[in-house]
């Protein structure tokens, strides 16, 4: 029997249940028939133009993206809007869909979870849980066994997530001792965070007068930047998603997207 599209989703159902995900979001099946056979999975945190064309080059029907194709419901699908080109180009090559988004960030042992190990740090607990499971819910916070300077955190982040440069704000000697992590775009979350004693947020898509503020408080944020984030986690989870396959007696391949990446650039 192939694996199929309905397969995938089982996995990721188990994983990362869509009960998790927020009320505003919108995960799961994007685009695509869960019959379809699976030949190879290319994995991308965005469902781009190239990501799409990149898919048909590397001869994979199915691509697993973070961010939801779909955010919201189109009004008309044409080749007269970004959306709609790609949802056409899509469906004229058979490519799937599929998205697991703020369900995986949440989940125990999701993406939020993921960026904590890969940050070095210990026990950590959930900002905002979830009314269902108080393990899972968005972003993390650990209280460290020893103070770390501000300086030596941001260096930390850098080379742990494996970027290029952060945006911070604060004192750089500024010994901090309770540290919040929100992947991708965290700022709703920063007055949960702060309740729960953060001294330091490290999250993406900071605005200037969030920051202004806290860094008035005496607040430390780092912003590694949305892509960030997220991608060094997400290629985590798609080893485990490969594993997963594997176990359950498939040999289809979960590619990593080499076309997908920041659309920042940094001088």
């Amino acid at each position: 029997m192939p694996l199929k599209i309905k397969d995938i989703h089982n996995i990721l159902e188990e994983h990362a249940p869509l009960k998790y995900m927020e009320s505003y979001d919108n995960a799961g099946l994007m685009v695509g028939d869960m019959e379809d056979s699976v030949t190879s999975v290319l994995v991308a945190l965005d469902c781009t133009l190239e990501v799409i064309e990149e898919a048909k080059q590397k001869g994979c029907n199915l691509i697993f993206c973070h961010h939801p194709l779909l955010f919201k419901k189109p009004t008309s699908i044409t080749t007269g809007d970004l959306l709609g080109k790609k949802i056409i180009k899509l469906i004229s090559n058979k490519i799937n869909v599929y998205s697991s988004h703020t369900n995986l960030d949440s989940v125990s042992g999701g993406l939020n979870d993921i960026i904590m190990q890969l940050l070095g740090f210990g026990e950590t607990k959930v900002i905002a849980p979830h009314p269902e499971d108080l393990n899972s819910g968005i972003g993390r916070i650990v209280a460290l066994s020893e103070p770390v300077l501000l300086s030596e955190l941001c260096e930390n982040v850098k080379k742990s997530l494996d970027l290029p440069a952060i945006r911070y704000s604060g004192n750089d000697d500024k010994l901090i001792s309770k540290i919040a992590v929100i992947n991708g775009s965290g700022q709703d979350y920063f007055h949960e965070a702060i309740k729960l004693g953060a001294e330091c947020i490290i999250t993406g898509d900071t605005t200037y007068h969030y920051v202004s503020d806290l860094n008035e408080e005496g607040i430390s944020v780092i912003d590694a930047g949305h892509y960030g984030t997220e991608w060094s986690a997400i290629k985590v989870f798609s080893k485990w998603f490969q594993n997963r396959i594997n176990y359950m007696g498939f040999n289809n391949s979960v590619i990593f997207s080499e076309l997908n990446g920041c659309p920042y650039k940094y001088k």
